[in-house]
């Protein structure tokens, strides 16, 4: 991400260069990274999020909980037992993991691994016990009862897993953490482009066929102003900042 935005952010800016950003890129990063290479809020122009995606807390069937309480019950009971997979130190999967540590009072290990994919593979093998992994990747082995459903780290459950409760109504009241993909345009862009391009996106992403295409892989498409979207980036910034600071991440 941040080497896709560095490239971005030094692009002519005609609106012919687009990025699509994440939660990472112009939320996290700043945070996380000792050194960037492009300022997410001065070298960028927002034009409007593209979709939310909720994380989702799963468990290996094996494990002795099936819900946030029970999750927090053992937790307190036996402090450094559980142990929570993520793609990789300061991702959003990791850091979900760090505010519901943080917002449950519990001592959990995390274990970072080099993407989602083998983290994935060792809570199938029970390996490790938990993960906060984005709705697309894990979906599919909760539909196929590979992986239990704890709850979704969005402030409303998924349409797509109606029944799974969020972290917040099942018992750690304020958590909220989301995924998110937001397309950006370089610093500079004349403004009646950047209205341009954002009416032919909330145009695209109103779509009935976009919509289903996306809420599919347990997304859900989102559109709004940019400086909606703007606004929404620096409560992002703001938030996990705090998060990666008690966290401890960091990478060079």
């Amino acid at each position: 991400g941040n080497i896709g935005g560095a490239m971005a952010a030094k692009a002519p800016a005609d609106g012919y260069t687009l990025f699509m950003g994440t939660v990472g890129t112009h939320a996290i990063n700043a945070s996380l990274y000792k050194k960037m290479p492009f300022d997410p809020i001065k070298d960028f122009a927002p034009l409007t999020r593209v979709a939310n995606v909720p994380n989702l807390l799963v468990a290996n069937p094996a494990q002795p909980y099936k819900s946030v309480k029970e999750l927090i019950a053992y937790a307190k009971a036996n402090p450094g037992k559980v142990n929570f997979g993520s793609s990789g130190n300061g991702s959003s999967i990791h850091l979900s993991g760090e505010l519901f540590k943080s917002l449950a009072k519990v001592d959990m290990v995390h274990v970072p691994y080099k993407g989602s994919a083998p983290a994935v593979t060792d809570l199938l093998g029970n390996q490790i016990g938990i993960m906060f992994d984005n709705m697309p990747s894990a979906i599919q082995h909760v539909r196929s009862g590979k992986l239990v459903p704890i709850a979704v780290t969005t402030a409303k459950r998924s349409p797509e897993l109606p029944n799974v409760p969020t972290i917040a109504e099942a018992g750690v009241p304020g958590y909220e953490a989301t995924s998110w993909f937001g397309m950006f345009a370089p610093a500079g862009t004349p403004a009646p482009v950047l209205a341009k391009l954002n009416s032919a996106l909330v145009k695209v992403l109103n779509q009935a066929d976009v919509k289903k295409r996306i809420n599919e892989q347990g997304a859900e498409t989102y559109s709004e102003t940019p400086e909606q979207f703007a606004a929404f980036i620096q409560a992002e910034s703001v938030k996990w900042g705090k998060v990666v600071k008690e966290s401890g991440a960091s990478l060079d």
